[in-house]
């Protein structure tokens, strides 16, 4: 009997945490792809979540390689798809770029991370 009970409480905690690590909004995929080298330019680079948004706490920011701000300053979350979080960039000259968010998911977790970009000659 104690056995059942204890294969039961490891198998209810093994649960808890897989729905606590499930509950965050982890980058799912990017456009321009993470560590990608694009030939054109984008006009946005969109980020998808694993996880809905919450739109007044969601920040996404381009900067370049002297961390000198490249975005439109417009970032928003889609309002079809509340996964994805886009901001508009100008036509970036070639060189690397780096992509830096901070996400609340609707759930309240915050997960924030940055990758990069290339924009070939």
């Amino acid at each position: 009997m104690r056995r059942a009970i204890a294969i039961v409480s490891v198998g209810a905690c093994a649960l808890t945490w897989a729905s606590l690590a499930f509950a965050h909004a982890f980058l799912d995929h990017a456009a321009p792809a993470v560590g990608s080298a694009i030939r054109a330019p984008p006009q946005r680079v969109t980020l998808w979540f694993t996880q809905p948004l919450e739109p007044a706490f969601s920040t996404l920011r381009v900067v370049d390689r002297d961390n000198k701000r490249q975005d439109g300053g417009d970032a928003s979350v889609d309002p079809r798809d509340p996964t994805a979080l886009s901001v508009s960039v100008p036509a970036l000259a070639p060189g690397r770029y780096r992509v830096i968010w901070r996400v609340l998911s609707v759930d309240t977790h915050v997960t924030e991370g940055d990758f990069t970009f290339e924009v070939a000659p």
